[in-house]
C-alpha cells in the first residue's frame, strides 16, 4: 500500500488542480482553516493538509501532500453532519471522515483510499496557533532570531493598509487585494507581491503561515508599498482558478502592476515584482516584457523547465523521506515519460489513452488482483491531471526564455535547505540566463538553512512548514529589503 499510495500521490497531483466549491450549510464554516495531521504508513509518516476556504458562504478545498511535493488536490466533496466532518478526495479514490472537537480545533478520525483504512487526526493550525505577538511599532515585524514565535503584526500599524478591487480588462474579471502604504509624504517605492502555485488568498496563507502579510508589513515599515490580492476564483476576486495557467496570472499581475503605478501615492518610476516560487516565475514573465517593472525579486524561483525542476524536486523530496536511489530513479524515469507525453502536440484523447495505458500497468503490479478494477479509475484521474491547462503549461515553460531577455535589475534568492526549487541548480541556472541578457545588475542569494517558505528548517522537507513558528526568517526580509531601496533609488 505504500507504494501504491506514492505512486497514485505522485503522478495525481504535480498539477494545481482546481479548487472546486459547493454551498454548505452556515454551519460548516466551522471546517474554514488548514488542517494538518500525519498518516501513518509502517514505518513512513505521509504529512496530510486540507485548506477550506469561505468564499460568500461557499466551501472551497484542497488536498496537499507535501512529504511528496503535491499541491491542491481538489477536494470534491465538503459536509458536515452534526460534528461527523467529511473531506472527499475523488481523483485519488480517497476520503478523510472525522469527529470535530468541541472547541473547533481537532478532527479525529480515518483516511480510506482504495479499500484500506488509516488513523489520521488533523489539527486546525490556525486556531491551533495562539494569538499572534504583537511586532515593536518601531521594527519590522520579524523575530530577533531565526526561531520562535508568530511574526503575523497586531493592528493598529504604523502605516496605511487599503482594501482595493482592479480590473483584469483582458480576461474580464474584478481582483480584489490590499494595499499597503508607509507612514510620510510619498511617492513611494512599491512592489506587487505575487504567489506561488496553487489557489492563494492575499497574504499567501497557508498550513497556518501568512508570509505575504509578513513581508508586505515589514516592507511598509521601511518604506516601500505594495499590492497583495486574493488568486483569481480566490477570496474576493472573480474568475475561475481551475482553467487558468501561468500566462493567465501573468496577466493578473500586469493588472495589479498598471494599477499600482496610476496610484498618486506610488513613484511609477520604481515599482517593482516580488514573486514566490511560481510567483517568481510569473515575475521573470512580466518583468521581460512590461515597460511598467523597473526591478524583479524571484524568491525561490525555479531556473529550469517545468518537467526538469518537477523531476528535480521530486528526488529531493524522495531523499529527504528515505527512499533508496533506485526508487527515486524508477519514479523518475516514470514521471519522465508522463510528462515527455503531455508536451506533445495532439489531440487530448489520444494523449490520455498512452498515459492510461502505462499507468494501468504499473498500478496493476501493485494492487491485489481483487482491486485490479481500480487502476484503469485512477489511472483516468491521474491522466486528466497531467493534461489540465495548467500542467501542460507549465511543463513547458522554460524560465531562462524570460531571463535571458531580461535588463533590469534582479535579485534571486533561494534557501539552501529548498526541496522544492533546489537552491544549487536554479541559482546557477538563473545566473547564466541574466548573463546571456548582458544584464550587470543581478544579484544572487543562496541563504545557509532556510527551506521553500524561507524558516530556519532542519531538513528543507515540506513535512516541517506548519511546525515551524516562523514564518520568514529576518535575514531573509532584510535582504530582501535592503536591495529593493537599492535598485529603487
Amino acid at each position: 500500500m505504500k507504494n501504491s499510495l506514492i505512486i497514485i500521490v505522485l503522478v495525481t497531483a504535480i498539477a494545481l488542480a482546481p479548487v472546486f466549491s459547493q454551498e454548505l450549510p452556515k454551519t460548516s464554516s466551522a471546517l474554514v482553516g488548514t488542517w494538518s495531521g500525519s498518516l501513518k504508513l509502517g514505518a513512513a509518516s505521509l504529512r496530510i493538509v486540507f485548506t477550506i476556504l469561505n468564499k460568500d458562504g461557499s466551501l472551497s478545498g484542497a488536498m496537499d501532500s507535501p512529504d511528496q511535493g503535491a499541491k491542491g488536490i481538489p477536494v470534491s466533496k465538503v459536509s458536515l453532519t452534526g460534528p461527523l466532518a467529511r473531506f472527499d478526495v475523488k481523483s485519488i479514490s480517497a476520503f478523510f471522515e472525522g469527529t470535530l472537537s468541541d472547541d473547533g480545533t481537532k478532527l479525529e478520525g480515518y483516511w480510506k483510499q482504495s479499500g484500506q483504512k488509516f488513523p489520521l487526526a488533523l489539527q486546525n493550525q490556525r486556531l491551533a496557533s495562539g494569538s499572534p505577538r504583537s511586532p515593536s511599532p518601531s521594527a519590522p515585524s520579524a523575530p530577533a532570531s531565526g526561531s520562535g514565535g508568530s511574526q503575523e503584526p497586531a493592528k493598529p500599524y504604523p502605516y496605511t493598509t487599503v482594501d482595493v478591487d482592479f480590473a483584469n480588462a483582458s480576461a474580464k474579471i474584478s481582483l480584489s487585494g490590499t494595499l499597503s502604504l508607509p507612514e510620510g509624504e510619498g511617492p513611494f517605492p512599491a512592489v506587487v507581491l505575487v504567489t506561488g502555485s496553487g489557489p492563494q488568498n492575499r497574504d499567501e496563507e497557508l498550513l497556518g503561515h501568512k508570509p505575504f502579510l509578513v513581508i508586505a508589513d515589514y516592507l511598509a515599515r521601511r518604506g516601500v508599498a505594495s499590492l497583495r490580492y486574493d488568486d483569481r476564483g480566490v477570496g474576493a476576486s472573480k474568475g475561475d482558478f481551475a482553467t487558468a495557467t501561468s500566462f493567465d496570472f501573468a496577466a493578473d499581475a500586469r493588472a495589479g502592476l498598471a494599477f499600482l503605478s496610476a496610484r498618486p501615492e506610488i513613484d511609477a518610476r520604481r515599482v517593482g515584482i516580488v514573486g514566490h516560487s511560481e510567483g517568481a516565475l510569473i515575475a521573470a514573465l512580466v518583468g521581460s516584457s512590461d515597460p511598467l517593472v523597473s526591478f524583479i525579486v524571484m524568491l525561490a524561483g525555479p531556473g529550469v523547465r517545468g518537467d526538469k525542476l518537477l523531476l528535480m524536486q521530486s528526488a529531493a523530496i524522495g531523499r529527504a523521506m528515505g527512499m533508496d536511489e533506485k526508487s527515486l530513479a524508477e519514479a523518475n524515469a516514470l514521471n519522465e515519460q508522463l510528462y515527455d507525453i503531455a508536451l506533445r502536440p495532439g489531440g487530448k484523447a489520444a494523449l490520455k489513452a498512452e498515459i492510461v495505458s502505462i499507468l494501468e500497468e504499473k498500478l496493476k503490479e501493485s494492487l491485489p488482483p481483487s482491486r485490479a478494477g481500480e487502476a484503469s479509475k485512477q489511472a483516468e484521474s491521474a491522466a486528466d491531471q497531467l493534461l489540465s491547462p495548467w500542467t501542460r503549461t507549465f511543463l513547458g515553460l522554460d524560465p531562462a526564455e524570460s531571463l535571458s531577455i531580461l535588463k533590469i535589475p534582479a535579485l534571486a534568492m533561494n534557501g539552501s535547505k529548498d526541496l522544492q526549487v533546489p537552491a544549487a541548480q536554479n541559482l546557477e541556472a538563473i545566473g547564466l540566463a541574466l548573463k546571456a541578457a548582458g544584464n550587470e545588475r543581478y544579484t544572487l542569494l543562496e541563504l545557509e538553512g532556510l527551506n521553500h517558505l524561507f524558516q530556519h528548517a532542519s531538513t528543507g522537507s515540506p513535512d516541517e512548514y506548519a511546525s515551524i513558528p516562523e514564518t520568514f526568517a529576518p535575514e531573509a526580509l532584510a535582504a530582501m529589503g535592503d536591495w529593493i531601496l537599492s535598485a529603487s533609488r
